[in-house]
């Protein structure tokens, strides 16, 4: 199996309520054992490059899931379920394997 991170993208206000911490907890017990990091939401960042560092204080990029999965097929199925995209017209989950290094 291979490791696939999910990056959650939206840019409306999500903030969370019960019922949405609800539905997570329900999706990653449905993800069961394929679920490698959890993951966490996101606060404010800072943007490095090479001219310096700046706030990030507003940012579309809410989140982040390790899961695995046999494919790419397959870890889109997974986002697929995500509690995000079946709440909001908004959200994206974009699906990234991660590669062995």
């Amino acid at each position: 199996m291979k490791n696939f991170v999910f990056v959650y993208r939206e840019t409306t206000d999500t903030s969370a309520t019960e019922d949405t911490t609800a539905a997570w907890g329900a999706w990653f017990g449905q993800l069961g054992a394929k679920v490698v990091d959890a993951g966490n939401p996101f606060g404010d960042g800072r943007s490095v490059t090479k001219g310096g560092v700046s706030d990030v204080t507003s940012s579309p990029v809410t989140g982040y899931t390790i899961v695995k999965a046999d494919s790419m097929d397959e870890a889109v199925e997974l986002a697929k379920t995500c509690p995000l995209v079946q709440s909001s017209e908004t959200a994206v989950v974009e699906v990234y394997e991660a590669l062995p290094m």
